[in-house]
């Protein structure tokens, strides 16, 4: 989409009903700021945000829509891509339903088709409840796997941005045996490519790439398993020999904490847990005195679509959903990594 005065649209699903997804959508389009980047719309069940607005008091008003095209994209006035799939009357805070699934799904598929329709420039997505979204008939293990269904992309990866510490991962939502199996030279290479394109698209000019070992040590030579030396090593000496600025196998333990200090633009990590607990302990603050997240930060950014997709990097909150608390700023982070992703699409399509 060539889309005019520089503010890409950007729809934003709504999550699962029954999480804090509707309250941090509202919130984040209660930023002025947020309108200043772009042309926001939400996409889910108008009822449900309605519902969060009065339930909170929040200071919006919610505006349903049939196409993208009746957007006004006013602040207080937040437009909504009415999927109206929701009994309000049935829907529960913080418990697992078919009904909630459903209607998490359908948000993430229609966001998906008005993308790749060009209707919309970028999609950010609301936490979603994997058990509800299985128990609603679709098989698949999170957003990154649907995404993928839906655009038929076969080469992607997940990559979790926040401050210094961007991690992109060589497998995910599979079990830590498969992760094993799954640490192979021809999917770190393609990792590697991943990530080194989506530092670009972000903007980012330090592109050096650590890549983290498999096992104690990265291996020690081979002591503590040989993946390291038969697989991930391999793998860097052919990114070196293509251009790309990377080195490893390097030991976990102290990989991170040198990207934390910024040495490393960008990391590979062979599983979900390796990249994801360390990224979580930089942009996860606890209050131990108030036993409530104070900020929680983090962009969850699928590489290799087609579409732009990024996300929140936590999950529905069931525990407060409904209760004000939620906090919005991984979601305003989020829509803001959408609009730079959008703007360097845009300006990739001019230059070409």
């Amino acid at each position: 989409m060539m889309y005019k005065d520089d503010k890409p649209i950007v729809g934003i699903t709504m999550g699962d009903p029954a999480s804090i997804g509707p309250e941090i959508a509202v919130k984040a389009l209660l930023n002025p700021a947020i309108y200043e980047l772009c042309k926001p719309i939400l996409v889910g069940d108008a009822h449900v945000f309605a519902d969060i607005v009065a339930r909170l008091n929040l200071n919006a008003v919610i505006r349903p829509v049939k196409s993208v095209q009746d957007a006004q994209y006013q602040l207080g006035t937040i437009d909504v891509y009415d999927l109206n799939n929701v009994d309000i009357d049935q829907l529960r805070f913080g418990e697992i339903s078919a009904m909630a699934g459903e209607a998490a799904f359908a948000a993430v598929k229609t966001v998906i088709e008005l993308a790749l329709a060009d209707e919309i420039d970028a999609t950010v997505t609301g936490p979603i409840n994997k058990k509800s979204i299985n128990e609603a008939g679709h098989h698949f293990a999170g957003h990154t796997e649907i995404y993928a269904h839906y655009t038929n992309t076969k080469k992607y990866g997940m990559l979790l941005v926040e401050d210094q510490m961007k991690v992109i991962h060589v497998s995910t939502h599979v079990s830590l045996r498969q992760a094993c199996d799954l640490v192979k030279k021809d999917r770190i290479l393609e990792v590697i490519e991943l990530l080194h394109n989506g530092l670009i698209s972000l903007g980012e000019t330090n592109l050096k790439i650590g890549v983290a070992g498999l096992n104690p040590h990265a291996g020690d030579s081979g002591l503590f398993g040989t993946e390291d030396d038969q697989e991930i090593l391999p793998a860097v000496d052919e990114a070196k020999r293509r251009g790309f600025d990377v080195e490893g196998p390097v030991p976990a333990d102290t990989l991170f904490a040198k990207a934390a200090t910024g040495y490393y633009g960008g990391i590979v990590a062979m599983y979900h847990d390796q990249g994801h607990i360390p990224f979580k302990l930089t942009g996860f603050k606890w209050n131990a005195e108030k036993k409530q997240m104070d900020s929680v930060k983090g962009v969850n950014i699928t590489m290799g679509l087609p579409i732009i997709r990024t996300s929140v990097d936590h999950g529905t909150a069931f525990e407060i959903a409904g209760k004000g608390v939620a906090s919005a700023d991984a979601m305003v982070l989020a829509i803001e990594s959408a609009v730079q992703l959008a703007k360097y699409r845009r300006k990739s399509l001019l230059t070409v």
